[in-house]
């Protein structure tokens, strides 16, 4: 089986991959995914597969395509302080790309019907906030995962700016998703074999665009058995956050700007020798077909007449002349994390430091 794009080395890899074929257009997104290591969500002995553009699953832990979470993230148009609802939360992999754009003022929900995986999701989220140095490059909107059915969110719940449903949502129930979103808001869900984006634009107004053919898993339904009783959920209250917290969004963020404006000042007003550049033709052609594992089996993109023009083109793209005659199987050191750097060099309380760190491990 194979997927719409070839199988990355690592993430960055896996990324260029979506990147050239289009399904990651905005530096937002892009910037989502290099932060976040996909293989971090897999299961040490599935960890190889990591990096191609297939969906996994182990029991209840599963993550969709590479390419399906390109296409949910670019058309959910996310910006910093939006509230975002994922229905179907399950590993957090989505939800943590979101929270990197959300921003620390943005809201971060998830529902997830087992209980095992928001256990996972949690521990993934701990291990992503303590770990990576990728945390540093942004002020987070940390999800908060509840345990239930999507179907029985209690009818008194707030709305959100974005929604995102991770199965396939039957017509039925099409109503019941839009009353989740606020006016201006975006619904990203499978809807009759086609990922569909769904706008609110006015109290009972909707825009609807489909954007690509998927077959996902339906959504399951409520199962009152064993009580006759409807087992509402209640989304997390959207709280304000404390002036402790508060304080060290702020600090971070003045210590950020005093590194950005340092390197600045070394590094003068530009280039002294900018790159020189060389164009090489290369061929770039759209994937058509993409299949699964599991139960997401099958997808196709749906033709956009503004690529018809595009299919098998030759295009001329600018290289740095330098990228000829790097050697291929040298890669660059890992960065520096200078906002950790800066705060451990701070004299301040050793509990202080860790604090602003978020009590990081590295």
């Amino acid at each position: 089986m194979g997927g719409a794009v070839s199988a990355g080395e690592d993430n960055d890899e896996l990324i260029d991959n979506l990147k050239e074929a289009q399904y990651i257009r905005t530096e937002l997104v892009e910037q989502a995914f290099r932060a976040i290591d996909r293989a971090d969500y897999y299961l040490e002995e599935f960890k190889d597969n990591a990096y191609k553009d297939l969906a996994w699953k182990h029991g209840n832990i599963h993550l969709s395509a590479p390419c399906i979470y390109s296409e949910v993230m670019e058309a959910l148009d996310l910006q910093p302080g939006l509230s975002f609802l994922n229905l179907g939360s399950g590993t957090g992999y989505l939800s943590s790309m979101v929270g990197l754009i959300l921003g620390p003022f943005g809201v971060n929900h998830g529902v997830e019907l087992h209980s095992d995986v928001i256990e996972y999701a949690k521990q993934k989220l701990d291990f992503f906030i303590k770990t990576s140095d990728s945390f540093d490059k942004f002020e987070f909107c940390e999800p908060s995962f509840v345990t239930g059915n999507c179907l029985e969110i209690s009818p008194d719940c707030t709305q959100y700016d974005r929604v995102y449903c991770g199965a396939g949502v039957q017509k039925e129930h099409e109503d019941y998703m839009k009353s989740l979103l606020k006016v201006g808001g975006i619904l990203v869900m499978p809807l009759e074999e086609k990922l569909t984006k769904i706008t609110r634009t006015g109290p009972s107004a909707w825009e609807t665009k489909k954007i690509l053919a998927v077959s996902f898993a339906p959504l399951i339904q409520p199962n009152h058995a064993d009580s006759g009783k409807s087992r509402l959920v209640h989304l997390p209250p959207v709280a304000v956050r404390s002036l402790q917290d508060l304080a060290r969004i702020a600090i971070r963020g003045t210590i950020k700007k005093i590194i950005h404006q340092e390197a600045m000042s070394k590094a003068g007003n530009g280039l002294k020798n900018p790159p020189r550049f060389k164009r090489r033709r290369v061929r770039r052609r759209r994937m058509e077909t993409i299949v699964f594992l599991d139960k997401e089996v099958f997808a196709s993109r749906i033709s956009n007449p503004s690529d018809d023009n595009n299919n098998s083109e030759d295009i001329e793209e600018e290289r740095p002349e330098e990228e000829e005659t790097k050697p291929s199987e040298l890669k660059p050191d890992p960065p520096v994390n200078f906002l950790r750097e800066k705060v451990l060099s701070l004299p301040l309380p050793d509990p202080l430091k860790y604090y602003l760190l978020y009590y990081r491990e590295k």
